[in-house]
């Protein structure tokens, strides 16, 4: 296994958590919302990892979960001109551009468009202080 240990001084990833809110009845329009995103987060310099998890029990929040090489990359992702345009996208509905972050929950339904499929939705800040992948020892 390999694994990375936060150092003194030394920068380590940050992680972003969008705890997304979803009735039953809105999963399916959450999901396909994400499915139909341009992928522009993908293209943003210091991202790292996406992943939208599905509830299985004891929840009916969906976890958005985006990884960044630093804070700093991702607060430049939250001021890009992509950001927006895939937000308000998503806001709308299931746009071309639909959010990468967590905008498939909606903001504000005032677009003209379908309302939000998250009833609720709470950002999570996590910095990464160990990790490990398969690996050979």
């Amino acid at each position: 296994m390999s694994h990375r240990s936060a150092h003194y001084g030394e920068e380590m990833s940050v992680v972003k958590i969008n705890a997304l809110t979803v009735p039953a009845e809105m999963r399916a329009t959450l999901e396909q919302r994400f499915a139909g995103r341009a992928g522009m987060v993908e293209q943003a310099d210091g991202f790292e990892w996406f992943e939208l998890l599905r509830p299985i029990e004891g929840t009916d929040s969906y976890l958005v979960y985006t990884r960044w090489r630093s804070e700093e990359d991702f607060q430049k992702w939250q001021a890009s001109q992509a950001f927006g345009e895939g937000h308000r996208g998503a806001a709308s509905g299931p746009a071309p551009q639909g959010g990468q972050h967590g905008g498939p929950s909606g903001g504000p339904g005032g677009h003209g468009g379908p309302a939000p499929a998250a009833t609720g939705a709470t950002l999570w800040s996590f910095e990464v202080v160990q990790s490990a992948s398969p690996g050979t020892n």
